[in-house]
């Protein structure tokens, strides 16, 4: 009877051995389900063989075949890639190609058209292509059938999504079958609606995880079957199998999002690279802030960059940006009068504000004036977060929730003061102030109910509210034309951090947050409340220049030998007891230090520090860095050391080891 070695969602390395009844038909890329031990799991078949090191007793047969299309090559090819490279138990990487499947039997397949809401409506006015969109349409269609990564650099409002749909109609016209990813889940219906729009009949299927799972799983079966021409997806959907995939577009391509940050810690941007390679297709990497890796790629030849300078719309100008002191004369409650009058004009004109404050609640932290007691979190290294709407103080890494004290429980004063603001502070401090105005605050707290994001884009659209209060939900995606101010409240707290990704994410995060006003014939301004008015992330977005801050970040970055000069993977570890953290990471890193002597000057390891959050939902937590300035060299030490320390892990000890991690946590 042939053996049949199948990848499980488990922590091995290995595959699993299994009796095949040759009746079942099992090949490599079936998906079988299988008893481990007590429990019935799914997985990967990722070869057939005649004999096995098992012994016979000790084998058990596969249960059963779950009906569903087998994982193709190149999908089961991409997974190797992941488990190698991002150093995850091949199971785990082999688990993200399989959809969702139903509890207890497998379910049949059903023919038809992909599964997918009704088409949602297109908010914005067709506006004829310009020379540079028509000239990065053609560079794209001319690199058919062959591997060429383009990296799509436009403005804000320069009309990207128009060029992604005109190569994806070309694609498709010629037979082909196109990936489209996007790094939120609440871009997805509105973008699923411009492309109804410009693909009318084309059959689209949506994959992410807020999907039902009947819905996505239906979804994956219309791709991996060809009948989905056009894949719309989250990160997840990097996995789809797509026998006539001839484009990849992989949109905000700089967006942090795309790394996952447990499990498997992939990233669909670098995995949508090596499979538009492997499959000899162009990849486009869109952003109006790309990522300091993919403009160095541009930089040195290995990505072709395409150039969008203008908003698509002939009307539309980029808007001037204005700095204004960050604890300004005359401030209602941080508000500066600047910002106040601005906002009076918008609601005179009848025309629409965004203010961006990127905290969520009414206050970051509550403060005894007396004693100067600070609420802080009983599970975390962090303080709560005031909240109004329920009156409590929450901790937004943990979940901890407690009510709010009338006195401080150090010294029994009444006399506590809510330090800084949140989008409810600043909810309550505009409608104060304008109390005609029609105003809405849109974060985490506000849309968890369904439907409630996509209800506000369609109150903005019909023009029924004023003033949107939002945090980075609204930087991104979306193009309201009467949006022509845009306040920034709080943008210093990111030059600060200890993350060295934190400049660029700040000028990222601005940049498109900026975008979001005078996108079409109305004026817009942008007006940010700053400390710093000359540092040279607020100078880049004055000008407009987000290339002349990528080089001087990328210069910054040389000199101090950091991504994307030098090569990153960090062993974090957490429990209960920082003694046990500090162990087994002391133990990694003898372990590390060890083998990079053995291999050379090439690697570089850290001693064991704090994580940046030092406890986490009581747990204490740290970690160890290793970098390299040769990408395969730390392919190579990271295998060895990662056997050397497992060795030394213990149950009460939690770790992850994360290749070109996004931040350093």
């Amino acid at each position: 009877m042939p053996i049949a070695r199948v990848a499980l969602p488990v922590a091995s390395d290995t595959t699993f051995d299994y009796w095949a009844p040759e009746a079942l038909g099992v090949a490599r890329g079936v998906v079988v389900r299988v008893q481990l031990g007590r429990r019935k799991l799914t997985g990967v078949v990722t070869g057939v063989a005649e004999d096995t090191a098992v012994a016979p007793e000790k084998l058990q047969t596969i249960d059963a075949i779950v009906a569903i299309p087998p994982v193709p090559e190149d999908i089961l090819e991409m997974a190797d890639f992941v488990s190698g490279y991002y150093q995850a138990p091949i199971g785990m990487a082999a688990a993200l190609a399989v959809p969702p499947l139903p509890g207890g039997s497998a379910g049949r397949p059903r023919k038809g058209a992909p599964a997918s809401p009704s088409p949602a409506v297109a908010d914005e006015a067709v506006v004829a292509l310009n020379s540079d969109q028509r000239a990065a349409i053609a560079a794209i269609g001319d690199a058919r059938g062959t591997f060429v990564p383009f990296l799509l650099f436009g403005v804000t409002g320069s009309g990207k999504t128009d060029v992604y749909l005109h190569a994806a109609s070309q694609a498709i016209a010629s037979g082909g079958q196109v990936l489209m990813l996007v790094p939120e889940i609440n871009l997805t219906p509105q973008l699923e609606g411009r492309v109804r729009a410009a693909l009318p009949g084309v059959p689209i299927a949506l994959l992410h995880s807020g999907l039902p799972q009947g819905e996505r799983r239906e979804n994956w079966r219309a791709a991996a079957a060809g009948e989905a021409r056009l894949v719309l997806g989250t990160r997840l959907a990097v996995f789809a199998p797509m026998p006539s995939l001839s484009l990849v577009i992989v949109d905000e391509e700089h967006d942090a999002s795309y790394k996952q940050q447990d499990t498997v810690r992939y990233h669909a941007r670098d995995a949508a690279v090596w499979r538009a390679r492997r499959r000899s297709i162009p990849v486009v990497l869109g952003s109006a802030t790309p990522s300091l890796e993919s403009w160095l790629h541009a930089q040195e030849g290995r990505y072709r960059r395409l150039d969008l300078p203008r908003r698509a719309d002939p009307r539309a100008r980029m808007p001037p940006v204005r700095f204004t002191g960050n604890r300004p004369a005359h401030a209602l409650e941080g508000v500066g009068e600047a910002l106040r009058s601005a906002l009076s004009q918008r609601l005179a004109r009848g025309e629409q504000s965004l203010v961006f404050v990127n905290r969520r609640g009414f206050a970051p932290s509550l403060l005894c004036s007396a004693c100067r007691w600070e609420a802080d979190c009983p599970r975390c290294s962090a303080r709560l977060i005031v909240h109004r709407t329920p009156p409590e103080l929450r901790c937004h890494h943990c979940g901890h929730r407690e009510p709010l004290p009338h006195a401080c429980p150090d010294c029994g004063n009444v006399d506590l003061l809510p330090l800084g603001f949140g989008t409810q502070r600043l909810e309550r401090v505009l409608a104060e102030a304008f109390p005609a105005a029609r105003i809405a605050r849109i974060d985490r707290d506000s849309t968890r109910a369904k439907g409630s994001f996509a209800a506000m884009r369609s109150q903005v659209t019909a023009n029924e509210l004023d003033i949107l209060i939002g945090t980075q939900m609204l930087s991104k995606g979306h193009d309201f034309p009467r949006l022509t101010l845009v306040g920034v409240l709080g943008a210093d707290n990111a030059l600060y951090s200890a993350d060295f990704r934190a400049t660029e994410r700040l000028a990222a995060l601005l940049t498109q947050v900026a975008g979001r006003a005078g996108r079409a014939d109305l004026e817009g301004e942008v007006i940010v409340q700053t400390d710093f008015p000359e540092h040279p992330v607020y100078a880049a977005i004055s000008e407009h220049d987000y290339g002349r801050l990528a080089a001087a970040l990328l210069a910054e970055r040389k000199v101090a030998q950091l991504p994307p000069f030098t090569f990153v993977a960090m062993l974090a570890a957490e429990a209960q007891h920082r003694a046990d953290v500090d162990a087994f990471l002391q133990a990694a890193h003898r372990a590390g230090a060890a083998l990079a002597r053995a291999q050379g000057a090439s690697i570089e390891i850290f001693p064991p520090v704090p994580a940046l959050l030092a406890r986490r939902a009581g747990f204490e937590r740290g970690q160890v860095i290793v970098q390299s300035s040769r990408r395969p060299a730390l392919q190579q030490f990271l295998p060895s050391w990662r056997s050397a320390f497992v060795e030394h892990a213990v149950r009460r000890v939690r770790w992850a080891l994360d290749v070109d991690p996004a931040g350093i946590a």
